[in-house]
């Protein structure tokens, strides 16, 4: 069954790109080679699909443990709900959190709201940098820090998004 609201060439860009493109000098003209177009209609496909939210971006993972970060931690945080916002756009655009975003809280069991993932190259290293965050939190947002822990990582979860399957 086709995916509902696809084109033929959208359907068939997406599943040629769905695991990523090509390691290639050029991996839109490997994609476009793929598929028998020009690079620039893939391009252009692409850039539309963008625009339209059919896909959300188009980027590199790299793999963390690999480039020498094998120290890695989610860190929770209990902060003021009023402020949560701010204080999450502000920790989202630290150039070391690589991903942040808000989470309702489960009380008693769970008292957290923000979350923000870090890395490090070692244990010591990845420690200190959420200390110095935890004392910027604090003054940056008086107040507002109530507590905060860290779930460290143990192994490389599977990082892919909607695939659609070869029928």
């Amino acid at each position: 069954m086709p995916a509902p609201g696809l084109s033929p060439f959208e359907l068939s860009l997406v599943r040629a790109t769905q695991a990523g493109l090509p390691i290639a000098r050029e991996p839109y003209r490997a994609v476009a080679a793929e598929l028998g177009v020009s690079e620039d209609q893939v391009m252009t496909q692409l850039r539309s699909m963008l625009e339209r939210g059919v896909i959300r971006r188009i980027g590199a993972v790299p793999n963390h443990y690999a480039l020498g970060f094998v120290s890695n931690g989610m860190t929770v945080w209990d902060v003021d709900d009023a402020q949560v916002d701010a204080i999450g756009a502000w920790m989202g655009s630290l150039p070391d959190v690589t991903h942040c975003y808000r989470r309702p809280r489960h009380a008693p069991l769970w008292r957290y709201n923000l979350f923000a993932m870090l890395h490090g190259t070692d244990h010591d290293a990845l420690q200190a940098r959420i200390a110095q965050l935890a004392r910027a939190l604090g003054s940056r947002f008086p107040g507002a820090l109530r507590e905060h822990e860290v779930l460290y990582s143990t192994a490389i979860l599977k990082k892919t998004g909607l695939r659609l399957r070869h029928a």
